[in-house]
């Protein structure tokens, strides 16, 4: 047998006769040596674990963990520790979490209790308000409360999935959860405290959304939530901000229960870098979510399990009794809707987009007018989908992420939003199948309230950061199905202030015996719920910011033509497309008007891709008569909405008030 000369001294020899290995290969004959030594693979180096525990420990990289200082030490970064930098932010927290009547806050400790036992020996922080000696020391301040502090998206999904019953993962590699008994939000158990600071700044009485309880009854809900949060045995902290424009925007701090809670407001929120973290300091306003915890029904003003309460003045809010996650997210729109005013910045429940010479435009409508589907262009960058601010640098997305409808969500229909649904986002009171984990959007026996929260930046045509120059057209989106409003209309000022304060839509309702008659909704501000101050406080500012600014009204009809529902037809949204990229363009601007009576908006004759026919409805309904007396019936509707509007005067001898009044219908 003749050997490899190069392996004379190796363990292997290549046979060149005798028997052939696999498609005429020579054999490979192994030549065993006598040794005492063990045989091992020495081509990687040793392991450094010596117990299975510290090879878990080897697997994560360490990496530096967001840390808030509280005010006063950011001058002083590098001269502290990291230690001390942790217990700075943990005291921040503790005093968040602090009880107002006894002797302490809650000792904190930062991270998972599950994956520390030595949670004792860990950097804690337990803040003092009063002296522990006046008071009886309580179970709960012999314990660590441990905070899992502004975690990743993947931390928060272990969390969820290990932790929360009804979290799993999708086929797309999102996070569906429930929320549990309330599958919407409850704004019968919202409540704002009445105070010196709010009595005479916000909107009360008929017609308001706010409905008063005073700080008493505030303080006993926060401990009530307080003490809950306190008793677990960890808690999930987000800091974040609010308003993509750094000058005006708000520091917000999310205290929760739920790792699904946190994981959407880390996708509602605009997200800091661990530079702003570093620099946050104290937050300007704090959420209390102990949804799991309801409120007790004897205290006063409580009419149910739920409390949602705003106390403006201590800029804090406390949730009891719902779990749904979107009570935060309007919660600090509503804070948003009261403090930016305040600064003299117009708060808007509208979609935004902008155009690639820069041209912005807002859209304003109600659910199932269109407001998301044409705010969506991928011929546009899109600055946001819901919640905005118009200062003196322009236009603002105040959140971070986008909270979308997904009840009949198609891919063919709603690409942007389908391919959204991904890892990271979160789905709630979604349907899936048990074995492929595909989500039914059709499906609604949770809820017909399915939602997605996922980051903006998870739309391909959005605008990072999220602001845009002053808005050149302001676009008020109505389905009518009255069938009387024209497709589209040139508002002048006046005109676009009384219709953004009467937010007009009408909805299709079935009754028992199958007939079907359009019902009239009306919003103030296209936002009715959230709005903090009078209507007319909002348009004044919109008036004066589209006059300033050479902005543009508009009333488009995504509703019925040729007759009301069930005898006229719907709107293409091809045309409707059409006539949005008309007042994009400016050529509406251009176009030859006549005036409607009644409501006496101008009208186009004429839009490039769209029948002429159908712009003024007068020329598509058979039956005159029925046309008169329908857009009579809707105009007097229009009136008798703004009746509550009529005791709110504004500005001097009350002639904007009036100005209003005159641009609305006339018969």
């Amino acid at each position: 047998m003749a050997q490899n000369k190069g392996a004379e001294n190796g363990r292997f020899s290549f046979t060149r006769t005798g028997s052939m290995g696999r498609q005429g290969l020579p054999k490979i004959q192994t030549h065993h040596e006598a040794t005492s030594e063990v045989c091992h693979d020495d081509s990687g180096t040793p392991m450094k674990a010596k117990t299975i525990d510290e090879l878990h420990s080897l697997q994560k990289k360490k990496s530096s963990q967001p840390t808030t200082p509280i005010n006063g030490t950011q001058g002083a970064f590098a001269a502290i520790s990291e230690e001390d930098r942790q217990k700075q932010q943990l005291q921040s927290i503790s005093a968040s979490l602090a009880s107002l009547t006894r002797e302490t806050g809650p000792k904190v400790v930062k991270g998972d209790p599950a994956t520390k036992s030595d949670g004792q020996k860990a950097t804690h922080v337990e803040h003092h308000l009063y002296d522990a000696s006046l008071f009886g020391v309580s179970d709960s301040a012999l314990k660590f409360t441990h905070i899992l502090y502004n975690l990743s998206p993947a931390e928060l999904y272990e969390q969820a999935i290990k932790y929360e019953k009804g979290s799993f993962i999708t086929a797309t590699g999102a996070l569906a959860t429930l929320s549990g008994a309330k599958t919407g939000r409850s704004p019968r158990d919202k409540r704002v405290v009445k105070d010196e600071e709010t009595e005479n700044e916000l909107w009360w009485g008929k017609g308001a959304p706010n409905i008063e309880m005073d700080e008493h009854t505030f303080l006993v809900n926060r401990e009530r939530a307080v003490d809950y949060l306190n008793s677990l045995d960890k808690v999930y902290v987000n800091d974040q901000f609010l308003n993509w424009d750094p000058e005006h925007r708000i520091k917000v701090r999310i205290v929760s229960a739920r790792a699904y809670h946190s994981l959407f407001m880390h996708n509602m929120c605009i997200r800091p870098t661990p530079e702003e973290l570093l620099e946050f300091g104290t937050p300007d306003f704090t959420i209390y979510n102990a949804g799991q915890f309801p409120c007790n029904r004897y205290t006063h003003y409580m009419t149910s399990s739920t409390s949602v309460d705003l106390n403006l003045s201590r800029r804090e809010m406390v949730i009891l009794g719902t779990q749904y996650a979107g009570e935060m997210k309007k919660g600090l729109f509503s804070v948003m809707h009261y403090l930016m005013p305040k600064r003299q910045i117009l708060s808007l429940h509208s979609g935004c987009n902008m155009g690639k010479d820069g041209d912005v435009a807002l859209f304003f409508g109600l659910s199932g007018t269109g407001k998301t589907t044409l705010s969506t262009d991928h011929n546009r960058y899109l600055i946001g989908d819901d919640e905005h601010c118009w200062s003196n640098n322009g236009v603002s997305n105040i959140e971070g992420g986008c909270y979308a409808k997904c009840i009949d969500l198609s891919k063919d229909k709603e690409p942007d939003i389908w391919n959204a649904i991904k890892f990271g986002t979160v789905v709630e009171n979604v349907v899936f199948d048990e074995y492929t984990r595909e989500v039914d959007y059709s499906e609604k026996s949770v809820t017909e309230n399915t939602r997605a929260a996922y980051p903006i930046e998870y739309i391909p045509n959005a605008k990072i950061p999220c602001v845009g120059p002053h808005p050149k057209n302001v676009i008020l989106l109505a389905c009518d199905a009255f069938g009387v409003l024209p497709p589209v209309s040139k508002l002048s000022l006046a005109q676009t202030m009384y219709h953004f304060i009467s937010g007009y839509t009408a909805l299709v309702a079935g009754t028992e015996d199958g007939i079907k008659e359009p019902q009239a909704t009306f919003s103030a501000c296209f936002g009715a719920a959230f709005i903090m101050m009078h209507p007319t406080r909002y348009a004044a500012m919109l008036s004066e910011k589209m006059q300033k600014h050479g902005a543009t009204g508009w009333l488009v009809n995504t509703g019925w033509s040729a007759g009301r529902y069930g005898t006229g037809n719907r709107i293409k949204l091809a045309y409707t497309r059409k006539i949005i990229d008309a007042i994009h363009s400016g050529t509406l601007l251009n176009a030859s008007y006549t005036k409607t009576e009644v409501f006496g908006l101008e009208i186009p004759t004429e839009i490039e891709g769209v029948p002429s026919e159908i712009l003024d409805p007068t020329n598509t309904w058979s039956d005159k008569k029925a046309y008169k007396d329908t857009l009579l019936q809707l105009g007097g509707l229009f009136k008798k909405n703004f009746e509550v509007f009529l005791n709110h005067k504004i500005g001097k001898d009350n002639k904007l008030t009036e100005e209003i009044l005159a641009a609305g219908p006339n018969f």
